[in-house]
C-alpha cells in the first residue's frame, strides 16, 4: 500500500482549504476584538434604554486601540465622558456588563433616595415621554417609575422600582484616579459601582452606541423592529 499519496493529498487539502481559511478566521476575530463587537443584554439592569433581548453594537475603537484578544492598550485617544453606556469586563467576577458612566476620576457621586448627586449638586429629573416606553412590557410600565436624569452633557431615561429592596442611599464616594462609576438606568435593579466598586480604565471594552437588533423574551423571541439599528444617544 502506498501511503505517501494519503499524505500528499492531506498536505494538499491544508495548504489550499484549511489554513487559508483558518487565516480567514484569524483576521475576522482580530477585527472584531479589537475595532467592532456586540454584546447581548440578557437583563433589565438598563431600563428603559436597553432591554433583555436587545443586541447592542459595541464601539471598540471609541477610546483606544487594543491588543487583539487581549485588555492592553496600544494607543488611547480619548476617555468615557459621563452618560456614555459603555461594556466592561466586571472587577467582581470578570463577566462582560453594560451599564453607564456616572461618575469620572476625581468625581464624588451620592446617591439620596434614589436622586443623584454629583460633586455636591443634585442632578435634575422631569417627567419621561410616555412613546419612550412603547417597548417596555406593559406590567412594568406601573410597576416602575420613570424619569429623565439630566446629566452635565448628557439626558437619559431612567427607572425605579419602589416595590423591591434596593440601596437607594450611596456615598458620598469619592472616584479614584484611573476609575469610572458604573450605574444601570434600572437604578433599583442593577448591580453596579455601589456594590462593586469603581470600574478601571483598562477594563472598558468599548462603547455601545446603538441597538442592532431586538427579540422580545416574553412573546417567543418576537422581532421589535422599532429598536433595529436604534441609537442610544436618544
Amino acid at each position: 500500500m502506498n501511503i505517501a499519496y494519503p499524505r500528499s493529498r492531506a498536505r494538499n487539502w491544508w495548504r489550499k482549504e484549511i489554513r487559508p481559511l483558518l487565516l480567514i478566521s484569524l483576521l475576522v476575530f482580530s477585527i472584531r476584538s479589537s475595532l467592532a463587537d456586540w454584546s447581548d443584554v440578557p437583563t433589565g439592569s438598563m431600563k428603559p434604554t436597553i432591554l433583555e433581548g436587545d443586541r447592542v453594537y459595541v464601539n471598540k475603537l471609541a477610546y483606544d486601540l487594543k491588543l487583539p484578544f487581549t485588555t492592553w492598550h496600544l494607543l488611547e485617544w480619548g476617555n468615557p465622558r459621563r452618560g456614555d453606556v459603555v461594556v466592561f469586563f466586571s472587577p467582581h467576577d470578570g463577566k462582560r456588563l453594560v451599564k453607564r458612566v456616572i461618575g469620572l476620576p476625581g468625581d464624588r457621586v451620592e446617591l439620596r433616595k434614589n436622586l443623584l448627586v454629583l460633586n455636591g449638586e443634585p442632578v435634575s429629573y422631569a417627567p419621561l415621554d410616555e412613546g419612550l416606553l412603547r417597548d417596555v412590557a406593559e406590567g412594568e410600565r406601573t410597576s416602575h417609575e420613570y424619569a429623565s436624569e439630566r446629566l452635565p452633557g448628557r439626558t437619559h431615561s431612567v427607572a425605579s422600582w419602589p416595590a423591591v429592596p434596593a440601596r437607594r442611599d450611596f456615598g458620598p464616594y469619592h472616584v479614584p484616579e484611573g476609575c469610572y462609576f458604573m450605574m444601570g438606568d434600572n437604578r433599583d435593579d442593577s448591580f453596579d459601582s455601589r456594590y462593586f466598586g469603581p470600574v478601571e480604565r483598562r477594563r472598558i471594552v468599548g462603547r455601545a452606541v446603538a441597538v442592532a437588533i431586538s427579540f422580545d423574551r416574553q412573546h417567543h423571541w418576537a422581532p421589535r423592529w422599532t429598536r433595529f439599528f436604534s441609537s442610544l444617544d436618544t
